[in-house]
């Protein structure tokens, strides 16, 4: 796990005490939806991915999954968005997470990246 330092004010006495960074939920939204079949296809969406992981380096906590059939219950009857997928990073901060899904190779397609920080509980 990666972790930030906060170091507490002088005047208090208090010593640097280590916190985690936290972690972001990237989820994907719209694009094509259609994972490609052809081989050449599969191998050059594969590659993309493994090079925007190999960027995001110790900070990828969980390198996701696309997703299959959907469904949703309760809420006001307006259908929820559809999600294409889901990838988790681990970021200073909400800037620092949106520099590391801005390499995502669903923009690409279209699709956009919505960005939000897991509340550690």
């Amino acid at each position: 796990m990666l972790v930030g330092v906060m170091k507490a004010g002088t005047d208090v006495g208090l010593e640097p005490k280590e916190f985690p960074m936290p972690n972001y939920v990237l989820t994907y939204h719209g694009g094509s939806g259609e994972m490609p079949t052809d081989p050449a296809e599969i191998e050059k969406t594969m590659e993309a991915w493994g090079a925007w992981y190999g960027t995001i380096g110790a900070a990828l906590v969980d390198g996701g999954a696309p997703f299959g059939e959907h469904g949703s219950v309760g809420g006001s009857g307006v259908p929820a968005p559809t999600l294409s997928g889901y990838t988790i990073v681990t970021a200073d901060d909400m800037d620092g997470a949106k520099k590391i899904a801005g390499g995502c190779p669903v923009l690409e397609g279209g699709a956009t990246v919505q960005i939000s920080q897991a509340i550690d509980m």
